[in-house]
């Protein structure tokens, strides 16, 4: 006998239900109404937030600048041993942030400097990023 057509029924069930299954999810999905800090974009806070003494981000100092918490495997020349405050964007303007996030060049034209992430991101998402950053003040930080 034949089994082929009764799998790909049930393949094609399987499918069917799995779909149904996550357009359910979806529609009962609960709305998030505020941004939550964890889920940043590009993980700024990593290393631009002070972390406690267990290795937590300190969520009352939020991006202030901080000590590079990582080292690498084996020696990195160039290793940035400090991350600078984003808060307010108190060491840039808009135009140098928008350069290191859109073509992973530092503020004055230099390289950037390990472990920071090159970003290559399109220009209305760097400019949210930085209204965001300017939203925070020393208070919020």
């Amino acid at each position: 006998m034949n089994r082929l057509p009764l799998y790909l029924l049930y393949f094609f069930l399987t499918i069917v239900l799995c779909a149904l299954s996550f357009r359910e999810s979806l529609l009962n999905a609960p709305q998030q109404t505020s941004p939550n800090r964890s889920e940043e974009v590009a993980k700024c806070a990593e290393c631009h937030t002070p972390r406690d003494a267990s290795g937590n981000l300190k969520s009352n100092s939020w991006l202030p600048g901080a000590p590079i918490w990582i080292q690498p495997v084996a020696p990195i020349q160039n290793w940035a041993d400090q991350a600078p405050a984003l808060a307010g964007l108190p060491s840039f303007t808009n135009g140098q942030m928008e350069r290191v996030l859109e073509t992973g060049v530092g503020p004055q034209g230099e390289t950037l400097r390990p472990p920071m992430h090159i970003y290559h991101m399109h220009q209305d998402d760097a400019r949210a990023i930085i209204a965001y950053l300017k939203t925070l003040t020393p208070e919020q930080r």
